[in-house]
This record gives structure tokens, sequence and C-alpha cells, in this order.
């Protein structure tokens, strides 16, 4: 019986009631009343139910699906404006006991190089990372208790923090590790972790289980209830996912959506992100031995109903997608995206050696972030290097009431524009720091208290002048 307060993954994540409820997206599906008045429902931009946003994705009447695109394009303006979060992944071990058939990672693979880095190793990776200009981290391993305990996580972000280089600091490092106890988290809570990440890879339990067929990720509850384990270990930013074209993306959807209602009817809150990734390929694995891939048009689709459904819910994208697909999806929902990317372990010092692989997956956008943050501000985004929302305790419930009362604004621009302007005279070519000038002054005009502005203007010559690290 599907119960979304309950703490047993089969109840919250309810096959049958995910069933039903594609059953009345198809039964639905060109239902112009009914499709009109969701989207109306929508308009108020507070969500939508699974069931609700489920007829969304199904629709096929064209003139809505439209109307739900433009809704999507709205709603991700409200909530966040132009401005697009800049973040990397940083792969500390490729070391796995699992058996996961979609990643090259599994225990079988006897072919992949696999790495570990020391922390001496890792401070020469922030310090790349730093010297092109990020502040923000996704920290990520293979899981394994004995290459990979989390005394060794916790170690190297200890390590993370503890480097200033010139003018460079990471000041946010989120964790996508494996799940664990809830005493695990609570060390993971106290080591100063931004968002706790971890994909759910598919809902489908039989699905599940064929795909991971041995290891401690084969325990489906287990990996399911992560996040309330989490939760109660005091992390308050959570981060669910998928990867798209293991299983049918609508059964996903609905899944995804049920995961997020049950984390806000349990502990107050949703997600703080949800990502997006579609398998793609990497080593021994090949993306078309998987028969639920879906096309760009299906993807922006999901973005966008997404984006509709958790209105306030941060959205990512990382380089498995191509320039052209990230650039389209940024409009419908896509609030953070990753540049400069490598996932290779030890990769950002210098580049892995052909007869070496160590990757998880192969990068369809290899760009340096230069040539992102540059391509970001062609296109009318304000890339965003700020964390000031972790660091000042606004995260959790905290969090998601100043965005659903629309008072996080008064925060996200500027700190968005000083972050830019960091970025800008430390770290950016001639080129991108002309277009980012130019792209500040416009969009200093669209701050809307006097007082806020004036106070930005001086903070911006400050930075000028050589201060950092100015937030509200």
């Amino acid at each position: 019986m599907y119960n979304p307060g309950s703490m047993k993954a089969e109840e919250f994540i309810d096959h049958d009631e995910i069933l039903e409820t594609l059953s009345y997206a198809d039964e639905h599906k060109t239902d112009r009343e009914l499709i009109a008045s969701i989207l109306n429902k929508a308009k108020q931009m507070k969500g939508l139910s699974h069931r609700e946003a489920s007829v969304l994705l199904a629709c096929e009447l064209e003139d809505q699906n439209q109307e739900i695109y433009a809704l999507a394009k709205k709603i991700k303006q409200e909530f966040y404006g132009n401005r697009i979060v800049m973040f990397a992944p940083l792969y500390l071990s490729n070391y796995c006991v699992n058996g996961c058939v979609y990643c090259p990672y599994h225990l079988k693979n006897k072919h992949i190089t696999r790495k570990k880095l020391t922390q001496d190793e890792i401070k020469a990776e922030v310090m790349a990372l730093q010297d092109m200009g990020h502040k923000r981290l996704a920290l990520e391993t293979g899981e394994d208790p004995i290459h990979n305990p989390l005394e060794y996580v916790l170690d190297s972000i200890k390590t993370i923090y503890s480097i200033k280089h010139k003018n460079g600091a990471i000041r946010r490092v989120n964790v996508n590790i494996a799940a664990t106890t809830v005493e695990n988290y609570r060390k993971l809570k106290e080591a100063g972790i931004g968002t706790y990440i971890l994909f759910q890879e598919t809902y489908h339990k039989e699905s599940y289980q064929k795909l991971h067929p041995t290891g401690p990720k084969s325990n489906y509850a287990y990996h399911t209830e992560a996040h309330d384990r989490a939760m109660q270990g005091g992390i308050d930013d959570v981060g669910l996912g998928v990867l798209f074209g293991l299983e049918l993306y609508r059964y996903e959807f609905a899944g995804l959506l049920m995961h997020a209602e049950h984390l806000e009817t349990v502990f107050g809150v949703g997600p703080h992100t949800i990502s997006v990734p579609r398998i793609c390929p990497a080593d021994d694995i090949d993306p078309s031995s998987f028969d639920n891939g879906i096309s760009e048009d299906i993807f922006a689709k999901l973005v966008a109903c997404i984006r509709v459904a958790v209105p306030y819910t941060g959205m990512i994208i990382s380089t498995r997608e191509s320039p052209a697909a990230r650039a389209r999806v940024l409009e419908l929902g896509v609030s953070q995206i990753s540049g400069g990317s490598r996932t290779t372990v030890g990769g950002y010092v210098s580049p892995e050696p052909e007869e070496e692989n160590s990757a998880q997956f192969d990068l369809s956008d290899r760009r340096t972030l230069d040539e992102v943050v540059r391509w970001l501000m062609e296109l009318g985004h304000v890339p965003s290097f700020c964390t000031a929302c972790y660091r000042e305790g606004r995260t959790g419930d905290r969090f998601m009431s100043l965005c659903k009362s629309g008072q996080i604004h008064n925060c996200c621009l500027p700190n968005a524009l000083m972050t830019l302007k960091e970025y800008l005279e430390d770290y950016a070519s001639p080129e991108t720091k002309k277009i980012g000038e130019a792209l500040i002054g416009k969009e200093m005009k669209t701050i809307p208290n006097q007082k806020i502005q004036n106070i930005v203007t001086d903070r911006l010559e400050k930075i000028q002048a050589g201060q950092r690290d100015f937030r509200f």
C-alpha cells in the first residue's frame, strides 16, 4: 500500500501505485480539460503530485506541451533567475566491490586501472581545481570498505577544506558516496559537507536487483532508504537522481517524484537537488545494451516536467551531456552545471595516459571551465560560484522557506555577481573577462533593492582591488 509517510522503501516507492499512475496518465494523455486544470495548478508554483506530473509527461497535445515548456521556463526564471551554479566532480577512488552492470567500476572489470588518491595527491588535485576557479566540489568514490572506508572520505574532506592556494578555496564539498549508517552520516555532517547525493539508478525493484546482482548495493531497501538515514544524521540537504536509460523513463519519473514527496512528508523538506544523468559509454559499458534509452526531445520534456513538479528543487546536469543538450535544458529547469570536469581518478593535475583508464564514464562536453563560463554568459546566463547559503546556515527547511517566499533573490543574484567577479579577476581569459564585466553591469540594474545594489557596487570595487569572499 502506497504510504509517503512510511519509512519502508517498498511503501513510499510503491510499485502498484506507479503502475496505476502510468495507467492513469495514459488514460488522460489527451484529456484537454484535465491537463489544463493541472497546468493551472502548476502556475501557482507550489508543485504537483507524482500523478499530476505524470499526466503532463504523457501529454500528447502539442499546444499543451508547449505550455508545459513555457511554464517550466517561467518557474525556472522565477526561482533561479539567470543564475547557473558551477561545480566539478573529484574522483577519489574507483575501487569498488559492487557488481553493477551499468558501471565500469564493477568488481569483475579486471582491465580498468584501479586508483586511489593519497592525501598529497588530493591536495594537488584541489590546487589544480582552484587554479581553474572552482569553489564547489562533488566527491565521488566507489564502494569498497577496505580501500574507501568512511575515515578516508572524512580525511579527504578535511584536506580539501584546509587548502588555501593563491586566491583559491573550496568553499563547499558535496559528497556522492554509497549508502551508509546514521552514525556515519553524522560524521559527514560534522565534517562540514554540503549536500549528500545518492542516485537511485532505478526505482523499479525487480530491475534494480538484476542491475545490482552482487555487493552491498544489491540491497534495494537499504539503498533507497539512505536519504532518510542521512536526514536523521543531521544532513538536511540531500540529492536524488536516477540513471535514465536503465528502465522506462516514465516509471523512473514517477518514482523520483514519489521519493521527493516522501522526504517532504517525513522531514518537512524535499530534495535539495535532483540529477538527471543518462547512461553513456564507459570502458566495458555499451549504452546500446540497455533498451530504455531516451531521445533529446524526451529528455527535454523530462527536465521541464520535473521543474514544474518540484519548483524549489535545484536540478543538476553533468558533462555526460553534449553542449547542445545542456544548452536546451538550462532554460527548462537545470540550475547547476559542471565545467572542466574529469571523471578519471587524478585527472586534473595531468591528463591520464592512453594506456590507463580509470574513468566512470566518457565525457560529452570536454571544454575547459573558462570556455563553459564564457558560453553560459553568451547564452545570457550568470555563472555563479556562490556557496553563501551553505556557509550562512541557510540549508534544509531554512533554504526552502526563503526560496518559497521569494526572499532568496535578495541573496542569490548579488552573491552570484560577486563570485563571478572573483572568477573574472583571478582566472578568466581576457575575452571571458570582457563579456563577464558587461554582463555584471547589465545584471546589476536588475537588483530591485537600491540599498543592496549600492552595497554590491562597493563590494565589486573592493574585489577588483584585491579583497575576496563577500556574501549576503
